[in-house]
Order: structure tokens, then sequence, then C-alpha cells
């Protein structure tokens, strides 16, 4: 068996199943679950009706690459969004479909990490973070350092309090912006700050962006990795790469498609390596993914229906927990008046709601550990259970 598999924690929610086992929650409640962070927004009719007219390409055996069609489309929706000169992206070139962001994630990582030196390799990433980073990370025989997301830095890890010795062991900057679960945006003068350190110390920067296309304000859309790049005069994106999904954008979780794009040369031994990986998007898939790339006004109705959430549930919340409202994703972060792990399993005996404890998602370091005393709520359910399991955390918060 992989050596490296002694190092993987277990998943959050079978650390949530534990938590919760042997208890019975309150019966004269229906369960609202706020933990996991899959949307529930009905999926778009005209990607599903797609993928139905689209079902005879199942007889067929499909490329890594995927459809030009598709890589094309990709391209122009990313020059769009990120305001990039038409020719700054090529489909056939910086553009790679992929079978979801988790998948593409921990393959990317694989690729990239090199255990031929003597020292142990790095990736660093945010914490608390998406688990998969870590397990990408320990699997590729590298170790992980945590950057800590605090209040008082706006959530945002601090690059310059990173020790040379950290940077020099460094392979793989991994970042999430929008932060998971934070929401907080990066800023141009960020991104320039993590470029000079990886010319520096010759590591390469990846962006999770999956929840780039959930934010709060319609005129002021999220900076992207690849726009801040260009921005900077990095024409080519060197060393630079970039993931994309339908699950948050489209509500789309099922149809596992995404895309990676950035350096030529990172997507050429990624392209390599996803040959021999075999998660080629099935025709099909590809299909409802052109058709929903392709589609704006469904994203906006999606902003709309988070944005009430949000603001009901604040509105709820407000004075009873500390939370920052997020700039973006579909997450709240407050804190809590006890234990984090305590809290979470008394909500959920006594008032049947589920939420995830803030210390699943992260890590104890040396400034200690970020997730804990806080708990993740994921706003995907209906406004009405959202407005309901918010009252419920209210009634329940204000018992203690």
């Amino acid at each position: 068996m992989n050596p490296y598999f002694k190092d993987l924690q277990s998943y959050p929610f079978e650390k949530l199943k534990e938590l919760k086992a042997g208890i019975t929650p309150n019966p004269d409640l229906e369960p609202i679950m706020l933990s996991v962070g899959e949307p529930k927004h009905p999926a778009p009719d005209f990607v599903k009706e797609t993928l139905c007219e689209a079902i005879d390409g199942l007889a067929n055996y499909p490329s890594t690459k995927g459809l030009l069609e598709l890589r094309e489309t990709i391209a122009n929706w990313v020059i769009k969004r990120f305001n990039l000169p038409n020719s700054l992206l090529d489909a056939e070139s910086n553009v790679l479909p992929v079978a979801g962001t988790r998948e593409a994630l921990f393959a990317f990582t694989q690729t990239i990490v090199d255990t031929s030196d003597t020292s142990k390799p790095l990736v660093v990433c945010p914490n608390p973070c998406y688990q998969i980073y870590e397990g990408a990370a320990l699997l590729a025989g590298a170790e992980t350092h945590y950057l800590n997301c605090n209040a008082e830095d706006d959530f945002i890890p601090d690059l310059d309090a990173v020790p040379d010795i950290v940077w020099q062991r460094c392979q793989l900057l991994q970042l999430c912006a929008p932060g998971n679960p934070t929401g907080a945006i990066l800023s141009l003068a960020y991104y320039k700050r993590a470029l000079e350190l990886a010319d520096q110390y010759d590591f390469v920067v990846s962006n999770d962006e999956c929840y780039s296309e959930l934010y709060r304000d319609e005129q002021n859309p999220p900076l992207g990795l690849l726009d801040a790049c260009q921005q900077l005069g990095r024409d080519k994106f060197e060393r630079c790469i970039v993931f994309h999904s339908l699950s948050k954008r489209s509500n789309l979780p099922g149809l596992r498609s995404g895309f990676v794009a950035g350096d030529s040369e990172l997507i050429k031994y990624f392209f390599r390596y996803r040959t021999y990986h075999g998660c080629a998007l099935s025709l099909p898939v590809q299909r409802a993914s052109i058709a929903a790339w392709s589609d704006e006004a469904h994203v906006m109705e999606n902003r709309k229906l988070y944005n009430q959430k949000f603001n009901a549930v604040g509105e709820i919340l407000d004075g009873v927990l500390d939370f920052n409202m997020p700039s973006a994703g579909f997450y709240l972060w407050p804190k809590t008046p006890i234990n984090d792990a305590i809290f979470a399993r008394d909500l959920y005996s006594q008032e049947n709601v589920t939420v995830l404890p803030g210390s699943f998602i992260s890590r104890k370091t040396d400034q200690g550990n970020p997730g804990e005393s806080r708990i993740r709520l994921a706003l995907v359910p209906s406004l009405s259970d959202c407005i309901d399991a918010a009252e419920r955390i209210k009634r329940f918060t204000l018992s203690l």
C-alpha cells in the first residue's frame, strides 16, 4: 500500500458522523443540513435538455483534451469574465477540461510535486482549507505548510510571515479565492507578492476559483489569478494555474465538469498526466458544459438567490453570533461562544440543524488553530429552510 496513507486525516464529514453518533435529534423538528457545500438550487433546464439530446455520445470514447468547441467556449468565457485580451488565452495550449475541480486539484498536485531532491517538498495552503489540498500533497510525497486565515487579517493568509526556509522547500502555493469557508477575496497587490515569491523561490501558484461566480456585488466580481497576471505583464501566465467548476456556478455538482487554465507548460505536463489518469469527460457532459459556460442569465439568478439568503440569515444572526458577511461564496463562518464541536453536537441534538465544526476543516499550527470556536454554515437549502435554521441557531445560542 502507498506508505503515505497513514498520514491522511479523517475527512471532515467522517468526523461529523462520529460527532453525531448515538444522538437522537429533536423529533419535533424537521432536519436541516447546513454542513455540506452541495448546491441545492435547480440545475438549468437547458443544460439538462442538452445532456439528453447528446446522449448518443456515450457510444464514443472521449478524448482527454476534449472537444475543441468546449475548449474554445471555456477560453471565451475566461477572456470575457477576467478581462483578458482575445489573443492571450489559447484554447489549444492554455485550457484543459477536467472532471470537476476536486479530482483536478488532486491530480495536478501529483503532476507538480518532485520528490527527487533530498529535502522534503512542501505544498503551502490556507488554513482552514479544502482537505483535498492536504491529501493531494501527502499522497504525492510532500508535506503541507498551513497559512492561518484570521479575522484580524480579513481572513487572508500573510505571505510575508512565512520564513525563507519554507519558501525554499515550497513547490506549490495553493490558494483559494474566494475562500472556503471565509469568502475572502485577494487583491492585485496580493497576487503580485505571491508571484514575486514564486519567481524568487521557483514554485507554482495554483488558485482554486470554484466560488468566483458567487459574489455579492454585481458591479465588482472578484479578481482572478489570470486577470492579475495580465495586469502585471505576465502574458504567458508563467507558473500560474487556475481551477474552475460548473458545480457552484451553475448548480451542477453531479455533472463533474470544470477546467484548468493558465501556463501552457503546466497544461502540457498536466495533459500528459491525464492521458494516463483517465478522467476524460463523456461527450454528453461536454455538450452540456458548452451550454452552461455559454449562458450567464442562470448564474445571475443563482447569485440573486444566495444574496437573499445571506441577507435574511445575516439579519437573524446579527448580534447573536460574531461573523463577517462574506464578499463571495455561500458560507457563513461565525464564531461560537463555546467549543465548536460541542456547539455543533448540541445544536444538532436540540434543534436538528447540522453544521460543520470549524476545527474539522482546519489544522493546529504554531500560531494556533483558526477554525477553533467557529462553525461553517453552507446556505445551500431553500430560503425558507435557511431562515428556519437561522432562527433555531439563534434560539439555541441564546439558551447557552
